[in-house]
């Protein structure tokens, strides 16, 4: 029998918490932790996905984040935390469905990622519809919540939830599932 277990994936929109609450668990698991962003932005030469969509645009972004998640798949027991935008590119969701991941979703409203982007540095948080980053959250919200819930095997709410919560919500998910791999 393998130690491997399967990657714990983060998925939610922007400002809901993954890269920080997946740096925990990844902690608190003793797993790698991985932000795609950091890998596409550095498959694509830029020094984040800002300047990674900037340069190249959004569409080539979307593609280097599949081949950046096709890689970073290959290895196991890692805590992955995902673009808000991933699920959306091609090939993602079927991969993210496969099997050798375990998928939570931070789920925040848009008030709250509202707030959240409204006190925090978005440098590396392009508009992706043009306008500003605060503003499109309502309209990337409609767009992907349902998405993300069906990729989902569990979905975490984290409006007005403390971290520790939330980590501790993933972890008992991460727990609870590392024997039950996806039917």
């Amino acid at each position: 029998m393998s130690d491997a277990k399967p990657n714990l994936i983060l998925i939610g929109l922007r400002a809901c918490g993954k890269s920080t609450i997946g740096r925990v668990l990844a902690q608190q698991l003793n797993r790698a932790f991985v932000d795609l962003d950091e890998v596409t932005s550095e498959m694509m030469g830029a020094a984040g996905a800002g300047e990674a969509i900037a340069s190249h645009g959004v569409e080539a972004f979307r593609e280097a984040e599949g081949k950046a998640l096709v890689s970073v798949l290959e290895t196991t027991n890692q805590v992955v935390a995902l673009g808000g935008g991933t699920p959306t590119a091609r090939g993602c969701r079927a991969m993210l469905e496969a099997g050798s991941c375990q998928v939570i979703y931070l789920r925040a409203l848009p008030a709250t990622l509202q707030d959240r982007l409204r006190n925090t540095d978005n440098t590396d948080r392009p508009a992706l519809v043009g306008g500003d980053v605060v503003d499109e959250v309502e309209m990337l919200f409609e767009q992907r919540d349902d998405l993300y819930r069906e990729i989902a095997e569990s979905v975490i709410h984290v409006d007005g939830v403390a971290q520790e919560s939330v980590v501790a919500a993933a972890l008992a998910v991460a727990k609870a599932g590392i024997d039950e791999p996806r039917p």
